[in-house]
């Protein structure tokens, strides 16, 4: 059934970055946190909604990918599409700064509906393209984090949502174009015909990654029972957590930073917006496409061991950057490319690991180290935050990240 007629794959490119944009909302949290901050809320509780957002994220992705054959990958789609809709459509009609409504609504259900949307492009992604792999899966993800500068720029400095609507409305709004955006990209969500394969492609036993193309696909099962699968987890729960985390304060912190080497706190806050909006979310973008297709040359092994490397020594080196513009755009977009990276490497490995097959049931297992991250990472640094300690943050984040780089270094081929 070679190049059979059946599906112009460039759809599936352009519904999955249609999702992807959607489900970005999760980065977009830390546009609302000073407006929460002005209403009373700690530095803490800001981080904890992000943080149940993303462990939620995880946790019903493993659910999804078990619903993925059964349900199908278009059902399973819309379906996360409407509940992160309804979630952020909730929390703007019950008024949008109440800690417990939002915590549930933006934090558990709007998570949860990105969890169940999230694994259908990447599976559906390396089923049409598998001779490129870490290109389309980079592709499939880059809108994830090209959607955070949209919709921080949309509440913020382009649109001005936030000002001229209120916090509420934004909420609304933003429910209702991501349950929009899901519903169409979810149109061209479908596995090819079994037996399908693009003209010219021959599977290739070993391609320079670190167990290309197993002899076997692997169950879920049979997956937690290899090494491989904890030394994958944990580097991933480090390099997610670092990342997580320079998200969350990736607009308090180098505003604090910058006013304390004098610059005024307008000055400082348009500066820390540009970071995180701008220079962090378009490199959280292109990082996700370019270490993708970095991997299908280099080998995900190498890249996953280069990435963490430059990441742990920048997220260290953070702590001298935030307070100087110039250094700060500099260390915000590392960071940014960095931390993409990993959405585009991580399910690759996974599949490379343990066959194409079954990466849509096995990597929302390894996907749980990103919800790991996500609790760990965004409390330390709120923890830190409000004992006025950011630069230790980053320092004990920055060394986990190279602690993983050491892990991935014994990631082998696993034995049937």
């Amino acid at each position: 059934m070679e190049n059979q007629k059946v599906f112009n794959r460039g759809f599936v490119v352009l519904g999955a970055i249609l999702i992807q944009l959607a489900l970005g909302a999760i980065y977009a949290w830390s546009v609302f946190t000073p407006t929460l901050k002005a209403e009373g809320w700690s530095s803490e509780n800001t981080q904890w909604v992000f943080a149940v957002g993303l462990a939620s994220f995880a946790l019903f992705m493993v659910f999804a990918g078990k619903k993925l054959t059964t349900w199908g990958p278009r059902t399973l789609a819309w379906t996360g599409g409407i509940i992160l809709g309804i979630g952020y459509l909730l929390a703007g009609i019950l008024g949008g700064t109440s800690f417990i409504a939002l915590l549930i609504l933006i934090g558990l259900v709007g998570g949860a509906g990105i969890g169940f949307a999230y694994v259908v492009p990447i599976a559906v992604g390396m089923r049409w393209f598998p001779d490129k792999k870490g290109m389309i899966t980079g592709l499939a993800v880059a809108g994830f984090g090209f959607g955070a500068m949209l919709w921080v720029k949309l509440a913020g400095s382009w649109g001005h949502l936030i000002e001229n609507a209120g916090l509420s409305t934004t909420f609304i709004i933003y429910g209702v174009a991501f349950a929009a955006m899901v519903i169409v990209g979810g149109l061209w969500m479908k596995f090819p015909p079994a037996g399908w394969k693009p003209a010219g492609y021959e599977e290739k036993q070993g391609n320079g990654n670190a167990a290309a193309q197993p002899k076997k696909d692997f169950s879920s099962s049979e997956m937690l029972r290899k090494p491989q699968f904890y030394l994958i987890f944990l580097t991933f729960v480090f390099s997610a957590g670092a990342g997580l985390m320079s998200i969350g304060l990736m607009k308090l912190y180098p505003m604090q930073a910058l006013m304390e080497s004098g610059i005024s706190e307008t000055a400082a806050s348009a500066i820390a917006g540009t970071a995180m909006a701008v220079f962090f979310s378009l490199a959280n973008g292109l990082g996700r496409i370019v270490w993708g297709m970095l991997s299908d040359k280099l080998g995900r092994k190498l890249s996953i061991i280069l990435m963490t490397a430059i990441q742990g020594v920048t997220v260290i080196l953070f702590t001298y950057m935030a307070g100087t513009e110039v250094l700060l755009y500099v260390g915000a977009t590392l960071i940014g490319f960095n931390f993409g990276g990993n959405f585009a490497l991580f399910p690759t490995i996974t599949a490379d690991t343990f066959g194409a097959k079954n990466v849509g049931q096995n990597y929302p297992f390894v996907f749980l180290a990103y919800g790991v991250g996500g609790i760990f990472g965004p409390i330390l640094g709120g923890k830190m935050g409000d004992l006025n300690n950011f630069a230790l943050a980053f320092t004990i984040s920055g060394i986990a990240v190279l602690i993983g780089t050491v892990l991935i270094l014994f990631v082998k081929a696993p034995k049937e």
